[in-house]
């Protein structure tokens, strides 16, 4: 890893659309002020198809976003955001571009298919030449193509015409062009030539040097040909603090020559998920698990099928490329890449192969040599994708990263669920939890700039959701029985069912068409029944039908449920919450995520945010020095308290009402989606340690030595130097069957301590259930 540059001391994340663009963000700068967030973290601002939600799809490299404001109104939102002391940070695309309908909306694109290799964009493009011409994956049924001129035109397809460089095939087929993943939709740049690197950053490096931009999120860098050579040329152009999206599994490391400061964060939120997870949990909970599903217990083994199952359904194209250039026959190379445990080994051509690298790729050929028939020739095989030609190499690593996405992420994931909080990118479903020595340890090695999060874009489940299904791993029979009640009345899919059930209860309250799209959008991940490729009309009937009948029948026992452990699930909540915020890194917020969000997989986790209500609620906060006086907004938390005119009920809210539990774990005492309220105790708490948090962030120094402070099963606690410690609860249930903190004491640091959530002050030696008697959760700062 390169010299550090200075970071962000928090980042806020926007998911920009064309209803909320740059004049909406600057609209919140002073709400962000007072929440304490350092920098607004957009989402990509290049232009991309006009309608996108997302903005990954980019069809112009040379202009800002028209549907956000373009050049003019991001400069105008950097000035008001400025003005209030915060700066930028914006998500860069380089592994791909889109493959617009009608692909006219891709200049460079367009060029390249009239004009072929001789086009002057022949170099952006990684494809592969057939006779001059690429094959463009369109065809889908017998409507043959029409010409319109000077145009061949496909449904809504478009293409140059009569000079033809392509070739449309099935759909199926695959195309001719590397992709990202497999969406056939986003075709690869080969940002590795330095002239489609300046072509590609020119606009974003400008507003670097222009001061607009002061950080970098670099998407998907294991789809490039050399992640360490593009970071590196990234950095000398921008200077600027830049993470890249890289999905570590288990104790993988990011690579230490890369020139960034740490990840986007998926590491962390594992990690923190962990801490909250019972071990005890495990075998109940897989047992039940297996009993209602007839999956295997062992989740390798779904992991194992699963990839082989992508890899037959998508990436044949992909096969067949790599066997061209690999040489070896294909079923090798296909249980080479199944085998495979991580989404890139680095082998770079050209360079003596690290060990570590080396060691991934080996282990990977034992397993697929003990799959193969004797004699398949995988000892070949991996000394050519490990010291072979350069494009084998390439090639290999370009490939690895697909299949673990699609296999692990979009299926593996979707099969294997015994407790869906741990099912998440880069997460190990089959670990549950784990000593909190282990946090500490992690955290003892985190580089100071590396960004951590607990929700994204791009998450299974929302923060708050997983807080909720924590609670299960402490209380696997009364979920058992929970569940037991509720699949006596209705029943689907028994590959399926249990995850409804789960998430169901975990994001409750939700309409039926919201989860419907999640529950659909699961069936086809999972492909055990249908897929994206094969849908089946009768079965999302029956989805739809299963939908409607557990929210209208089980609802009200779901509810209780949900009511039930609330008082666990926001100890849980808050726990992860202040983690996460004062851990070592770059704490990064989701937009809407200061309080509570029950969101589900994209695109619900991308629904509009209410942000009058978390304004509103803010302003209540009273001034630094009366810290826990929310205001109206957490005061008394009782039903039917006014928020803000025209501020909707917060969506997904809990919903419950007066739960109660160990002394520190008092209930929601409002139903937070009753008329008029919106808000509820669980969204103050959270909102106040948020605040309070990021404030204490911008007063100590970001290297600030995480210091581990011991304490029993039922605590985490640490400093961060010798001006802050977080303390937080964590397995609240077997905390109340033991009867509360007992005698349990904590030692602080030397000096005077305030806790900034409740007031209170302490030094020395604390009870802790004199500490954690307002909250379960307790921030402290030295005087």
């Amino acid at each position: 890893m390169s010299e550090p540059v200075p970071a962000p001391v928090s980042t806020y994340r926007f998911q920009l659309t064309p209803d909320f663009g740059f004049d909406r963000v600057a609209e919140l700068a002073p709400y962000l002020r007072d929440l304490g967030v350092s920098h607004v973290y957009l989402s990509p601002i290049l232009q991309a198809v006009p309608e996108s939600r997302h903005g990954y799809d980019v069809t112009d490299h040379s202009r800002i976003r028209e549907e956000f404001g373009g050049i003019e109104g991001l400069r105008a939102m950097a000035a008001t955001l400025a003005g209030h002391g915060i700066g930028i940070v914006v998500d860069i695309v380089p592994n791909h571009m889109t493959v617009p309908v009608p692909e006219s909306g891709n200049a460079p694109l367009w060029s390249v298919l009239a004009e072929g290799p001789a086009s002057p964009y022949a170099s952006w493009f990684d494809i592969e030449w057939t006779d001059g011409r690429v094959n463009m994956p369109v065809i889908g049924d017998d409507t043959e193509p029409v010409v319109d001129g000077d145009v061949l035109r496909y449904h809504d397809h478009a293409f140059p015409y009569p000079d033809t460089h392509y070739r449309l095939v099935d759909w199926r087929r695959g195309p001719g062009y590397r992709r990202f993943f497999d969406v056939s939709s986003l075709i690869g740049l080969r940002v590795e030539d330095p002239e489609v690197f300046d072509a590609t950053h020119r606009v974003i490096l400008d507003l670097v040097a222009e001061g607009v931009i002061g950080g970098l999120r670099v998407d998907h860098p294991d789809g490039l040909a050399d992640p360490r050579g593009y970071l590196a040329r990234l950095r000398a152009a921008s200077g600027v603090w830049t993470v890249a999206e890289k999905i570590l599994v288990g104790d993988e490391r990011l690579p230490d020559d890369w020139a960034c400061d740490g990840t986007t964060g998926y590491e962390a939120l594992n990690r923190i998920t962990g801490l909250f997870v019972d071990a005890a949990g495990k075998e109940p909970l897989v047992e039940e698990f297996v009993r209602r599903t007839g999956m295997p217990r062992d989740y390798a083994e779904v992991v194992y099928t699963a990839k082989k199952h992508v890899l037959d359904l998508f990436f044949g194209a992909e096969i067949d490329r790599l066997h061209a250039v690999v040489g070896t026959d294909r079923d090798t190379l296909a249980e080479l890449l199944a085998a495979m445990p991580v989404y890139r080994a680095y082998a770079v051509p050209g360079e003596p192969v690290r060990a570590a690298s080396a060691a991934i790729v080996e282990a990977a050929g034992e397993l697929a040599a003990a799959r193969l028939p004797e004699g398949a020739p995988v000892a070949e095989t991996v000394e050519k994708v490990l010291y072979g030609p350069a494009e084998a190499v390439v090639r290999f690593q370009q490939t690895c990263g697909p299949v673990m996405a699609k296999g692990v992420e979009d299926t593996a994931l979707y099969r294997w669920y015994p407790l869906a909080c741990l099912n998440e990118v880069g997460g190990e479903p089959d670990r549950f939890g784990g000593p909190v020595e282990e946090f500490h340890a992690f955290c003892h090695r985190m580089a100071p700039g590396t960004m951590t999060t607990l929700s994204t874009h791009d998450t299974k489940r929302s923060e708050d959701v997983r807080a909720r299904l924590a609670v299960l791993s402490e209380l696997p029979g009364e979920w058992t029985e929970a569940v037991e009640e509720w699949s006596a009345k209705v029943s689907f899919d028994p590959a399926l069912d249990y995850l409804a059930w789960q998430n169901l209860m975990a994001a409750w309250p939700i309409d039926p068409d919201r989860f419907f799209d999640y529950l659909f959008k699961a069936a086809r991940e999972a492909k055990t029944a249908i897929s994206w490729a094969t849908p089946d009309p009768s079965y999302e009937k029956g989805l739809r039908a299963f939908v409607e009948r557990a929210i209208g029948e089980c609802g009200p026992s779901i509810g209780e449920f949900a009511a039930r452990i609330e008082p666990y699930a926001r100890s849980n909540s808050l726990g992860q919450k202040l983690v996460q915020l004062m851990m070592p890194g770059v704490p990064d917020l989701y937009w809407g995520n200061e309080i509570t969000d029950f969101s589900l997989v994209d695109p619900d986790n991308r629904r509009p945010v209410d942000f009058g209500l978390r304004a509103w609620m803010l302003a209540g906060d009273g001034a630094p020095g009366s810290p826990g006086a929310l205001g109206a907004a957490g005061s008394s938390g009782s039903p039917g308290t006014a928020g803000p005119a025209g501020s909707a009920a917060l969506a997904g809210s809990t919903g419950s009402t007066g739960s109660s539990g160990p002394a520190g774990f008092a209930g929601s005492a409002g139903s937070a989606g009753s008329a008029g309220a919106g808000w509820s105790e669980w969204d103050a708490a959270k909102l106040l340690v948020t605040r309070q948090a990021l404030g204490l962030r911008r007063r100590i120094d970001p290297a600030a030595p995480y210091v581990p402070l011991e304490t029993g099963e039922h605590a985490v606690a640490f400093a961060r130097g010798e001006r802050a410690v977080a303390v937080a609860t964590r397995l609240p249930v077997g905390l109340e069957r033991h009867g509360g903190w007992g005698g349990e004491t904590l030692t602080l640091p030397p000096g005077h301590w305030r806790d900034l959530l409740s007031g209170a002050e302490h030094t020395g030696r604390i009870p802790m259930a004199h500490l954690l008697s307002h909250h379960p959760v307790a921030l402290l700062e030295r005087d």
